[in-house]
């Protein structure tokens, strides 16, 4: 079993900057993919942007470039640094991960609210 736990989020105005965090605890050998994904009221959740154990990134197009994803290996932790935000990223982010048996996790969500 993993536990994610996540911190940041918040209200921020258009254009301005937050940062989320999510560390994975419990019982697990290792952590393969973990990353974010968000959901907008009446919407379905979507990626916004994941990392692998080696470096590798994947983002949501309409971050590019605005977000950037980071990973602590060593203490199983992700963040998500989030610049020059718009109104449309308004919505409930989640912390994801998978486990080294290819079980997938959820964080409890954090709301983040960009006003314009």
């Amino acid at each position: 079993q993993v536990q994610l736990v996540e911190t940041g989020g918040g209200l921020v105005q258009a254009g301005g900057s937050l940062r989320l965090s999510c560390a994975a605890s419990g019982r697990f050998f290792s952590i393969n993919a973990m990353g974010w994904y968000r959901q907008a009221p009446g919407q379905q959740r979507e990626l916004v942007a994941v990392a692998t154990p080696g470096g590798s990134t994947t983002y949501a197009d309409s971050v590019k470039g605005r977000f950037t994803i980071s990973r602590d290996n060593a203490k199983n932790m992700v963040s998500l640094q989030m610049n020059r935000m718009k109104p449309e990223d308004t919505a409930v982010y989640y912390c994801h991960a998978v486990d080294n048996w290819g079980n997938g996790y959820w964080g409890q969500g954090t709301q983040v609210t960009v006003s314009s």
